[in-house]
């Protein structure tokens, strides 16, 4: 399997009038609790059912760099469906949901069908369906309000470090202007693991505030990799469809 392809597919939204908001590096920042910054950061808006996204996307490691296009779909909470082009042709497509995570790609002509847990094993770092679709919204890729979180102020940032795991070390920045997310990291040191998750900057629509840029990097023993996305075209509440299926002379592949 191309995993440039399966990294593509995984780990990934102009209708309405936008407005770009900056996070200002002169900005006073006021030193807030951890739940305080906590319950702001929930309170940015995000109320839609349905999402769909066309992305510019780059990617890049150490043996390679490639530009495509991504098609991302989204059933709030439900399905994510992501269609990987390449000069308009479709290389690769993904169906995620709660409970399953099945994707093919037109290379070798290969498809898995499978849960998170090989994933991300594969992959080289913890996922689900809930982190993926925060990653892709610009919010916190765990549920801050079951945590306990330690505040500082970095850079004019708020930043909040998980307390509760010596292992994974996760450390959240939170813009002091909106309290939308800057980046966010989380670390495996026995794995020798880490991805990290930035934004450049946020727009304000109705229904959500989400990034207009996502970029990813991710760190392992045997290399690194970054994805940058922009994403070019957003609407909500459309009625999308969720097509998926498998080609059947493609060869099913198991994640060890």
């Amino acid at each position: 399997m191309n995993k440039f392809l399966a990294v593509l597919v995984v780990v990934f939204m102009v209708s309405c009038k936008s407005k770009a908001v900056v996070a200002s590096a002169t900005t006073p920042v006021t030193y807030m609790k951890a739940k305080n910054i906590i319950a702001s950061h929930y309170d940015n808006k995000s109320d839609f059912s349905t999402l769909y996204i066309k992305a510019s996307v780059k990617y890049s490691d150490e043996r390679q760099s490639q530009n495509v296009t991504a098609e991302i779909r989204i059933k709030k909470d439900e399905q994510i469906l992501v269609s990987i082009r390449f000069l308009g042709i479709t290389m690769a497509k993904a169906s995620i949901t709660p409970t399953s995570v099945s994707y093919y790609e037109k290379i070798k002509g290969t498809y898995f069908e499978g849960d998170f847990s090989a994933l991300s094993q594969w992959l080289g770092t913890d996922l689900d369906f809930y982190k993926i679709q925060n990653m892709l919204l610009g919010k916190a890729l765990d549920d801050l309000k079951k945590g306990k979180y330690t505040e500082s102020v970095v850079d004019q940032l708020y930043r909040l470090d998980d307390k509760e795991n010596d292992n994974t070390k996760k450390t959240f920045y939170i813009n002091a202007s909106d309290f939308s997310i800057n980046r966010q990291e989380i670390t495996q040191t026995a794995e020798e693991r880490m991805i990290q998750v930035a934004y450049t900057y946020i727009k304000e629509y109705k229904e959500a505030t989400l990034p207009a840029t996502v970029v990813i990097h991710t760190y392992q023993k045997n290399g690194k990799s970054e994805i940058n996305l922009e994403y070019d075209t957003i609407t909500f509440n459309e009625e999308l469809s969720f097509p998926y299926s498998v080609p059947n002379s493609y060869n099913r592949i198991i994640i060890k």
